[in-house]
């Protein structure tokens, strides 16, 4: 009787004694060499996100300044700045050569924005034209250009 209490007893302390070891070995090795890691990771994709949006083209002269962001079928975007003294975004966009299209009873129909032709009856896809991150209510050449807005075409 007294030597099962001592196996109990051993078996308890060497059980404790593997789970102290299993947990310091843990610890040790993976712990500090996965935070930085992951640190790395993050710190390294954060960089390239930052470096990406910071890619903008100038482009034209003039007094009023707006943002033009185009997306395109990939949802690869493309970011301008543009500076122009035309009155509507449809000309100073024309104007840079930056969009192209027909004209129809209801304005410029666009089918090409930064050189990337799309065409509904083709595709099924068209550009869609945003305001300040808001589907426009009014076409591109029938939108005022004003300073500092954020004017974008999109393919959906």
């Amino acid at each position: 009787m007294q030597m099962t209490r001592i196996k109990k007893s051993l078996s308890l302390f060497l059980c404790t004694v593997l789970i102290a070891a299993m947990a310091l070995v843990t610890t040790g090795c993976n712990g500090n060499k996965n935070v930085s890691d992951d640190t790395s990771n993050v710190s390294s994709e954060v960089q390239v996100s930052s470096s990406e949006s910071d890619d903008v083209t100038v482009l034209g002269e003039g007094k009023t300044e707006f943002f033009f962001n185009v997306t395109d079928k990939d949802g690869l975007e493309t970011k301008f700045e543009i500076h122009t003294d035309k009155t509507t975004v449809g000309e100073a966009l024309l104007e840079l050569e930056l969009i192209a299209g027909e004209e129809s009873s209801y304005g410029l129909y666009v089918k090409t924005v930064n050189g990337v032709t799309v065409d509904y009856d083709k595709d099924g896809k068209y550009w869609a034209f945003y305001i300040n991150g808001e589907y426009a209510s009014t076409g591109v050449d029938s939108t005022p250009v004003k300073s500092g807005e954020t004017y974008t075409f999109k393919v959906e």
